[in-house]
């Protein structure tokens, strides 16, 4: 990874920690305060051995110092929970922030920019990612103030005893991080792939998953299995290489920490031998100028405690590599407005914005000129269009399949950029604020979206406030009504996920339902009755043509039967206007609609001969 990628994704790691900052300061406080305890327990626990042992005292005469230990000891042990708990609770309410900073910048682009990776990538990037920043918030963050004060608040303990062992231990102290960095340099690069590696399994298993029924009809599953196990296999080897970082990190710190500590035991065992006389402060009281026993248990008690916060800071800097690889896809994404999409006609809410909640809609006035709709990478997907629509209720949009019928959908609910111009009421639309104009909306699409759950729960969704008796009246709007009477659970009635245990066109009509609770005074339907039988499409286009009677309305479909009491219809070939006009206009120029009709009628037809009606 580029040093100065990785510099910038550190300083966003730390910029965010605003959000738990209160916490990570008491992690540290709880660290420091630990480090006291030890400092304490060191002292006690020396002062005791060399009671009972060079001075042949009674042990009777230490039972303070030993009430001491174990009070100390507990509360050390409260400290070290306090300190897990603190750290705990500040990375969760890190991730909570990054999480729903993620899920609102996914809002804002939009379903559009959400298809342009599999459902996998994205739940990899929304939970597995933002999970791994706990541990950079929780323990490395804390480790690095801490491995600060926690060494120098025993060095300033140890001096006054043994001058020497200080300097010892200061010498050898920087060996611990500078190894830590070398065998660590690799780590982020290391994590950074084994993300790419598994977001990549992620998305092609739900993939996998979702066809399955193809896969088996085509006999490609093996094919298939193959193809997962080589990805699989792939992820496993970048996640052994990161361990091996991990392992051989450990090992590193381990090993440095144990020839530290052995220097220093073997200078006190010289000094007992007699061989060394000189390393003893000379500010103690004279009877202290000989190296005591006292003096050696208290270093040799401290020196371990001295490099583990050290060993901590090393232990946990696989969490910043983790953190750092992490940070890059989530980085990417929540920079993709201010980076990927600098267009003119980006419709973003801004402080100077709109506001469109006293306006009522009761026509159309729609204008366009030399309007093109990107893509989020900047590419051109339809235009340029140049229409203006005035004083119409009624307004579908037909054409061939890959046309830019939804494109042009998706620029109305705000989710594609532009250039060129394009109002509404006579707001230039990336003028609107969008809040207002999508509280005015009601949309239906092709694919039907039930979550799992009741279907009270999913009739509310977004008005919590919703009582039976306005849940049945929608569910006779929608037609669908009879359906749930007759089911045991009624508006209990379990739907699974991906609207399991429900036909499309019942699913269809749930979605209408819940669309006609909100009071919207602008419809967008995009190709509500595709894919379902002809007697679902016809019972929902009766319903949508009813409540939409006095509402203003826009319709994609592919079915030009529907199409004849619209007001006028725009034609769309190839991303161009291609024609514009009422249904029998555009069928007595027998141009491309007069075509598109020939072709529905047909499949209506095949539908009606094969018994699928």
């Amino acid at each position: 990874m580029d040093k100065s990628l990785e510099k910038s994704l550190t300083l966003w790691l730390k910029q965010q920690q605003a959000a738990c900052s209160g916490y990570l300061k008491l992690t540290v406080l709880f660290g420091v305060f630990t480090g006291l305890c030890l400092l304490a327990q060191a002292y006690l626990l020396a002062k005791v051995l060399d009671g009972l042992i060079m001075q042949n005292m009674q042990i009777t005469r230490f039972y303070p110092e030993i009430a001491s230990l174990l009070l100390l000891t507990s509360f050390r042990a409260l400290l070290a929970y306090a300190r897990e708990r603190s750290g705990f609770i500040a990375g969760q309410r890190l991730r909570a922030q990054v999480r729903q900073t993620v899920l609102n910048k996914l809002v804002a682009l939009g379903p559009s920019f959400i298809k342009t990776k599999p459902a996998g990538t994205w739940a990899n990037i929304v939970f597995e990612q933002i999970e791994d920043l706990q541990d950079f918030y929780a323990k490395y963050l804390p480790a690095i103030l801490l491995a600060g004060f926690t060494p120098l608040i025993i060095l300033a303990a140890i001096v006054p005893v043994n001058w020497l062992s200080a300097i010892i231990l200061l010498v050898t102290a920087p060996l611990i991080p500078l190894f830590m960095v070398l065998v660590g340099m690799g780590a982020a690069e290391a994590n950074r792939k084994n993300f790419s590696a598994l977001q990549q399994l992620n998305g092609h298993f739900l993939d996998s998953l979702r066809g399955l029924r193809t896969l088996i009809l085509f006999h490609r599953q093996q094919d298939e299995i193959a193809n997962i196990a080589s990805v699989s296999n792939d992820v496993k080897q970048r996640t052994l290489s990161v361990l091996s970082l991990a392992f051989l990190s450990s090992a590193v710190l381990e090993f440095f920490a144990a020839i530290s500590i052995a220097i220093l035991a073997v200078y006190f065992g010289f000094s007992y031998l007699g061989h060394l006389d000189w390393g003893n402060f000379s500010l103690l009281p004279s009877s202290e100028q000989q190296l005591s026993l006292f003096s050696g248990l208290f270093v040799l008690l401290l020196a371990p405690e001295f490099y583990q916060p050290l060993k901590d800071l090393g232990s946990h800097y696989h969490a910043k590599a983790k953190a750092i690889a992490a940070a890059e896809s989530l980085v990417a994404l929540l920079s993709i407005q201010e980076t990927a999409l600098p267009l003119k006609g980006v419709p973003v809410q801004q402080d100077s914005s709109t506001s469109l909640a006293k306006i009522e809609f009761t026509t159309w006035e729609l204008e366009a000129n030399n309007l093109t709709v990107l893509s989020h990478e900047g590419q051109c997907l339809l235009g340029p269009l140049d229409f203006s629509i005035s004083g119409l209720k009624k307004l579908a949009v037909v054409g061939a399949s890959g046309s830019g019928k939804t494109t042009l959908v998706n620029l109305l609910l705000g989710f594609l950029p532009y250039e060129g111009s394009l109002k509404i009421q006579g707001i230039e639309f990336n003028q609107l604020d969008l809040t207002d104009w999508r509280q005015k909306l009601a949309w239906l699409g092709q694919e039907p979206q039930l979550f799992h759950g009741t279907l009270m729960e999913n009739l509310s969704l977004g008005d919590k406030a919703l009582t039976p008796e306005k849940a049945w009246e929608l569910l006779r709007k929608a037609n669908i009504d009879q359906f749930v009477a007759a089911h045991p659970q009624g508006l209990d009635l379990t739907i699974g996920e991906q609207a399991i245990g429900i036909s499309v066109g019942q699913a269809q009509r749930f979605a209408l339902a819940r669309a006609l609770n909100h009071d919207a005074q602008v419809f967008m339907l995009d190709e509500p009755t595709a894919s379902l039988d002809i007697s679902s499409a016809e019972a929902i286009s009766q319903s949508i043509a009813k409540e939409t009677a006095s509402k203003c309305l826009l319709l994609v479909t592919h079915k030009l039967s529907q199409l004849q009491n619209m007001d006028t219809i725009l034609v769309l070939e190839k991303g161009r206007l291609a024609s514009r006009g009422t249904y029998d206009e555009l069928m007595a120029e027998q141009g491309l609609f007069y075509q598109l009709n020939l072709e529905a009628s047909y499949d209506i037809n095949l539908q009606t001969s094969i018994g699928l009606s």
